[in-house]
């Protein structure tokens, strides 16, 4: 934990999708707030349909959302801080990739995830790891 989600609508340029997500994961893991630096998960989901406003035919406007799944425990203030980081991260990794084509906003949202959510790590067979 934690789960990062980053969605885009497709008139934000992303040239290095590995790229975003090797910074945001850094950011993330430099605040100190994780066990280790694997326990930070996160992906890049397109949107392939997407409306902003009532008529935005022309798509003159584009976003980035960041959604941030952690486990309990962390203030506010904490959760706040690291919303600020991702949006920052986000900035400096996609600003000079933009056409200007498009009005891009960032968001994040940083919460916590229901005391019901479960993890259990696989182990690959030993005769599998063998044969690597």
């Amino acid at each position: 934990m934690p789960h990062l989600t980053i969605q885009a609508t497709p008139n934000v340029s992303i040239a290095h999708e590995e790229s975003l997500l090797k910074a945001v994961n850094k950011a993330l893991w430099e605040t100190g707030h994780f066990g280790k630096p694997t326990d930070i998960k996160s992906r890049i989901l397109p949107i392939d349909t997407f409306l902003v406003g009532v008529e935005d035919d022309e798509q003159e406007y584009g976003f980035i959302y960041a959604h941030l799944k952690l486990m309990t425990g962390r203030d506010m203030m904490a959760r706040s801080q690291l919303a600020e980081l991702l949006v920052a991260t986000i900035e400096a990794a996609l600003a000079e990739e933009q056409s200007g084509r498009a009005a891009l906003q960032v968001c994040a949202e940083v919460e916590e995830i229901s005391a019901a959510y479960k993890k259990k790590m696989l182990d690959i067979p030993s005769s599998e790891q063998e044969q690597e």
